[in-house]
């Protein structure tokens, strides 16, 4: 039996703190993260404008202050 760990592999903004996000395992949906951006590290995410510039580093979504969501997180909340 493997163990698939899940990678962000493709990632879109839809609205507020809103992302669709597709996985390897073609695993693909929508999460709000408004209720996760709390805390130093995630503070300037709190702005829409700097929360829409993320990137996909290290097979997850990251923001350039360094914060960003474990893979396994993001996988298991899509709806």
């Amino acid at each position: 039996m493997s163990i698939v760990i899940p990678w962000v592999i493709d990632a879109r903004h839809i609205d507020e703190y809103k992302v669709w996000l597709s996985f390897n395992d073609g695993a693909e949906g929508e999460i709000d993260l408004s209720s996760e951006i709390y805390g130093e590290v995630f503070e300037p995410l709190r702005d829409v404008n700097y929360f829409k510039k993320f990137k996909i580093v290290g097979h997850t979504l990251s923001w350039d202050n360094g914060a960003d969501f474990a893979p396994e997180f993001l996988r298991s909340s899509i709806t």
